[in-house]
Formats: C-alpha cells, sequence, structure tokens
C-alpha cells in the first residue's frame, strides 16, 4: 500500500528511511506546537484552543502534502506570518483576532486561486529580487525584536523610545541562555536544538520557581474557544487590504522559496530545474492555510526545516504524512505547552531572525537604487512594528528611487500598480 501511494523505490527510499526522515523533521520544527499558541494567546485568543488549530493545522498541511503532492515537505504556522497576526494586525492596528482570522481565511483563498490559475510565476517573477531578500530580512529583524520584547532585553524608554531593560534580570539571563543554547547545539547539527533550548529553560524556570509545574500529558483542549469564530465578513473592510496582501505575499513567496530550496537539497527537481506536481504542493499550503483560519491560528506555510528530513534521506510524501502523524501526538502535550513562558521561546524567536537576515547577502550593495529599497524593507518592518507598512514601504521606495534615478524602465508594471495603490493607503485610509 504505501509503495503504490508514495512510489518507494521509484525515489530511491524505503520505509525505514522515511520515518526516520519525519521524526528528524518534526524534531526541527516541534517549537511552533510550543511558540504559536503563546505568541497567539497575546491577543486574547485562548491559549489551549491554538495549541490545537497549531496541531491540527500542521497535521492537515503534512497529509495534503505527503498524500496529495508527495513530497517530503512540512507544513505548520509560520514564523513570522504569526508575529504579523499577533503584534501587527491585532495589537498594533486594533483588529480582534476574529477580523484577523478572516483575512488569514481570504488570503489562504486567494492563494487556491492563484494555484488553480497557475499565475503564481508571473506574480513571483514580476516581484524584483531585492525586495524579496528585504522583506524576508525585515520579518527576521520583526521577529528578533518581538523575542528582545518578550525577553525584557529591549524595553520602552520615554526619552529615547527603547532601551536596554533592567528589570526581570533573571528572565533576561534565561533568555539569553536559551539563545546560546540553540546556537551551540545547531552549530553541532544536533537534531532538534531549537526544541532541547526551550524544553530546557522551561525546566530550568520550573526548578527555579518561575514557573508553577502543571503536568505533562492529558487529554487535548476544547477547540471550541477558536473553532470557527473567524470573521470573514469584517476582514472585507478597506483597511484589511494590505493587511490581506501581506499575508498573502509572505505566505507566497515563503513556500515558493521552500519548496524550491529543500527539492533542491533532496534532487527532486526535473531536468528543467522545475519542481514537477507545484501546483499540488501549494494546494497543500492553501488548503492548511484556509483549515488553519477555521481552526483558529495564523498562516500555514511550508518549513524549510524540512530539508533536515530530506538529508535524512527523505524522499517521498511518507516523510510529510509522518510529520503530521507526530503532530496529531503531539495534541497529548499541552500540558507542557501551557508551562512554556514566552522568555524561553524568545532564543528560538532570534535563532529565526539570524537565519532571514542571511538573505541580505543577495542584496546587490553596489546599486544604491537595488540597495535603498532592500534596506528601507528591512529596517521598517521592526521600527514600524508592521510587516504589511514594511511592505508597502518597500514597494514605494523601489519605484520613487528608480524613477528619480533615471532607470523607471526596471520598474515592472506590477511594482508601478503597487506602489500607486500603497500611496493612496498611505494618504487616506
Amino acid at each position: 500500500m504505501l509503495e503504490k501511494l508514495f512510489q518507494l523505490k521509484d525515489h530511491g527510499t524505503d520505509v525505514r528511511t522515511e520515518v526516520i526522515a519525519g521524526l528528524t523533521t518534526f524534531l526541527t520544527m516541534a517549537y511552533i506546537i510550543f511558540v504559536n499558541p503563546s505568541m497567539l494567546s497575546a491577543t486574547g485568543m485562548d491559549q489551549g484552543a491554538v495549541f490545537v488549530a497549531t496541531c491540527l493545522a500542521a497535521a492537515i498541511g503534512c497529509y495534503v502534502m505527503g498524500f496529495y503532492a508527495n513530497y517530503p515537505i512540512a507544513q505548520a504556522p509560520g514564523m513570522g506570518l504569526n508575529a504579523f497576526f499577533t503584534y501587527g494586525v491585532v495589537l498594533g492596528m486594533g483588529h480582534t483576532w476574529e477580523v484577523a482570522l478572516g483575512a488569514v481565511f481570504i488570503s489562504g483563498t486567494i492563494f487556491m486561486a492563484l494555484s488553480l490559475f497557475k499565475v503564481r510565476e508571473w506574480i513571483i517573477n514580476s516581484i524584483p529580487q531585492t525586495l524579496r531578500v528585504g522583506i524576508g530580512a525585515g520579518i527576521g529583524l520583526f521577529l528578533g525584536f518581538i523575542a528582545l520584547k518578550n525577553a525584557g532585553i529591549i524595553v520602552d524608554n520615554p526619552a529615547t523610545l527603547v532601551s536596554l531593560g533592567h528589570e526581570n534580570v533573571p528572565q533576561m539571563l534565561l533568555a539569553t541562555l536559551g539563545f546560546f543554547l540553540i546556537i551551540g547545539l545547531e552549530y553541532r547539527k544536533v537534531k532538534g536544538g531549537v526544541l532541547i533550548s526551550i524544553l530546557a529553560i522551561t525546566v530550568l524556570s520550573i526548578a527555579l520557581g518561575y514557573v508553577e509545574f502543571g503536568g505533562i500529558v492529558s487529554m487535548p483542549p476544547n477547540p471550541a474557544p477558536t473553532f470557527l469564530k473567524l470573521d470573514i465578513a469584517g476582514a472585507f473592510d478597506v483597511t484589511m487590504v494590505s493587511v490581506i496582501f501581506a499575508f498573502l505575499f509572505v505566505d507566497l513567496f515563503d513556500t515558493a522559496g521552500t519548496l524550491t530550496a529543500v527539492a533542491q537539497r533532496g534532487n527532486l527537481l526535473d531536468e528543467n530545474g522545475k519542481l514537477p506536481r507545484l501546483s499540488k504542493a501549494l494546494m497543500a499550503d492553501a488548503t492548511a492555510t484556509i483549515s488553519g483560519a477555521a481552526l483558529g491560528t495564523s498562516s500555514t506555510t511550508s518549513y524549510i526545516e524540512s530539508g533536515a528530513g530530506v538529508e535524512e534521506g527523505g524522499r517521498t510524501g511518507l516523510t510529510a504524512v509522518v510529520v503530521g502523524t507526530l503532530f496529531l501526538a503531539a495534541l497529548f502535550l499541552a500540558p507542557l505547552a501551557g508551562m512554556v513562558p514566552a522568555y524561553a521561546t524568545a532564543g528560538a524567536l532570534f535563532y529565526v531572525c539570524v537565519l532571514m537576515m542571511s538573505g541580505l547577502i543577495n542584496v546587490d550593495w553596489t546599486d544604491l537604487t537595488e540597495a535603498a529599497p532592500a534596506a528601507v524593507v528591512a529596517i521598517m518592518m521592526p521600527l514600524s512594528f508592521s510587516i504589511a507598512d514594511g511592505i508597502a514601504l518597500g514597494f514605494i521606495s523601489y519605484a520613487a528611487i528608480k524613477l528619480l534615478a533615471g532607470r523607471h524602465r526596471d520598474v515592472p508594471v506590477s511594482v508601478w500598480v503597487l506602489a500607486v495603490v500603497f500611496v493612496l493607503k498611505f494618504l487616506f485610509f
């Protein structure tokens, strides 16, 4: 049965290899079951319900990716997108979490339509690489800023806007230790280094009396507080256009980049360097995002950590199915997830920041008309505390700089259109 479903022999693999690859991938990305509920609960969402939604959305995405697209690529609520959901849309713009879920649902529906009508390539090719790289780095810096804030390392200051924190020193030290531990473990290529760090800091916090022990295993929490609570009608508001666009845009490029990178590692590209069954892989992402919004979590996307499983020999969808099954098993770890303090996940956020900033190496820093827009996007996301505003300012700056430099022909029509739309948004909405 497994041979018929996944064509294991054709891909030069077997069940044992695929299971090990799935376990490896899960260990490298399982931190999301602790980080996502902690982050989204800041909006007022029930943490237990978000925990269930996180596990179920990840499982759905992995199963569709495995059974339908037959790729060893795992899915889960995306880092960066969950931060934008919480700190940008709800806490920043003042929308309810129900409306934010509605925006996620709409973005997932648009993503599905783009996948069905195969216009993804046109959209990706029409956006300059400088902006794509800048957006990735900006999201990384945004996550890094949130990590420092959650750890109490950076605090608000009426005189200087922000400054180094001096309260809750034990919390700051534990967060810092967590980050150092992740870097050390990842450098040594220890599987699940991020997860190990989060659990180690949580256990240490319990031992020191900063966190009360609440158990490890129990029946899954009630998903009702967030299930089908999305407000789709409320998301059809003119002020939500840039939010929906940001959810869609980030998810689209994140997924496309991850699929390509992981496929290259596993030699899964065809002779033309393209990914077979790409539309099916994108459908898995869209389906998981739509399902996740209905369940009560932010956008679901493909995880670059899938590369760890590919390195272990994972070549088919059975790897993704194993990951999805492990996410379902994780539903019984709700008490453990509820004990994880925000500062214990700060190290993971800052680690992701480090990884995402590395993309800036691909910017042509010798060309000011390319370097400046990338810098604008990267720095404005954390300083405006909004991924949507950072993207908007990036498009505007790219078009304006190229125009004033006499290189307006370098600007694609789509960028001109979006730049004008974003200018109108800032002027009138």
